[in-house]
């Protein structure tokens, strides 16, 4: 079962989540101070060399004549597609560079090149994920509704479908992502039904100018070559898909990224916040042409940490954050990214059978760890 108590997980007093809570605030405190110029020079440099590899991959597809141009195009517009859809318009959609009052690079003026609308996904993302990480039956992100990640949720016959679903959700993400995002809406505004018609109507308009653009406008700017375009398009735009996919399942759903029971935010304290933030996130190993491309995301457990601090100083934050984690004796998940993905896979092919079928006890799962394994609980084999 999902953890019902943090301190009793973790084994830390009272007194040591205060501390905990301490340490982490003056990381915090360190990095505010020292923002300025280098980088607000960051993201105004990552936009630049985005749009320019944007517009350069476009024009080598349409105009090369050959299908090593039209491969080494879209494999540029892949790459821009998913710099802007990761390092900027995720970080910037967290309010990471809200402190420059740059109008252009704010959270409330940024829109995506995807077809969810960013003011729906804020909510569901920076609030209902991360403020309520991994909360069973709260945080939708946790399965994002069509797949069982905990054995909390009761077993479904549906679940034995949940590896083609898993496939169909990363072929179509930005899709789930629009959805998703319109979902929580839904449960925000209702019982007020125009609210809730402005807002489907907000994201039909949306799609719309996105899909006009990727598959009508564009193409037909090639003239004849339209093709190319538009099979560009869509191959760069699956791409973009599969990576955001990966990128996010490995921060959340692999060994080590626990999950928690209702109650836990029950007059919850800062500094118990910041150990379900560590408890419930995964790192993968990246250098920093993988970190720029995952939008820093590779560091996932920073990112829960501080998600309004801007991503180009993860690399920095999580050097003091594993030191932190050393200190109380807490885990610090991280592994490479082939080995994070394949233990996420294995959870979302595990748990697709019912809980007789594994052999691991409910309290000490490698998906699924809870304190009542220090209880007297008989662990089995995984």
């Amino acid at each position: 079962m999902a953890i019902g108590d943090v301190a009793v997980y973790a084994h830390l007093s009272g007194e040591d989540i205060e501390a905990l809570a301490r340490d982490l605030d003056e990381v915090r405190r360190d990095i505010e101070g020292s923002l300025g110029e280098r980088d607000a020079a960051y993201i105004r440099r990552t936009i630049f060399f985005q749009r320019t590899l944007d517009v350069v991959a476009r024009v080598v597809i349409a105009r090369s004549r050959s299908r090593t141009g039209w491969l080494a195009g879209t494999a540029a517009l892949a790459f821009a597609k998913c710099v802007e859809n990761m390092e900027i318009g995720h970080n910037v959609s967290h309010g990471q560079w809200d402190w420059m009052n740059d109008p252009e690079i704010h959270s409330t003026s940024w829109e995506w090149d995807m077809v969810a609308v960013s003011s729906q996904w804020r909510y569901s993302h920076n609030y209902r994920h991360h403020v309520l990480t991994n909360i069973v039956g709260v945080d939708d992100d946790l399965g994002f509704g069509i797949m069982r990640m905990t054995r909390d949720e009761p077993w479904q016959p549906v679940h034995l479908l949940q590896p083609l679903r898993n496939l169909l959700l990363a072929v179509i993400f930005e899709w789930g992502i629009a959805l998703h995002g319109i979902h929580s809406e839904r449960d925000r505004v209702l019982p007020d039904t125009a609210r809730l018609a402005e807002v489907r109507a907000e994201l039909r308009r949306k799609i719309a100018r996105q899909v006009t653009k990727d598959y009508v406008l564009l193409p037909s700017l090639s003239g004849t070559r339209w093709r190319r375009t538009l099979s560009a398009n869509l191959i760069a735009n699956l791409v973009r898909n599969l990576w955001a996919y990966v990128v996010i399942f490995c921060g959340h759903f692999p060994d080590g990224a626990e999950k928690f029971t209702p109650g836990v935010v029950e007059q919850e304290t800062k500094g118990e916040w910041y150990l379900r933030q560590i408890l419930g996130a995964a790192n993968f190993k990246a250098g920093r042409f993988l970190a720029f491309a995952s939008g820093n995301l590779c560091y996932q457990i920073e990112h829960h940490l501080f998600p309004d601090l801007p991503s180009n100083r993860y690399a920095q934050m999580a050097v003091r954050v594993r030191a932190i984690c050393d200190r109380y004796g807490l885990s610090y998940t991280t592994g490479s990214l082939a080995r994070q993905y394949f233990l996420t896979l294995r959870t979302i092919h595990k748990l697709a059978f019912p809980d007789r079928f594994l052999r691991a006890t409910s309290d000490d799962a490698p998906e699924t760890a809870s304190e009542r394994k220090f209880l007297g609980s008989t662990a089995g084999l995984a």
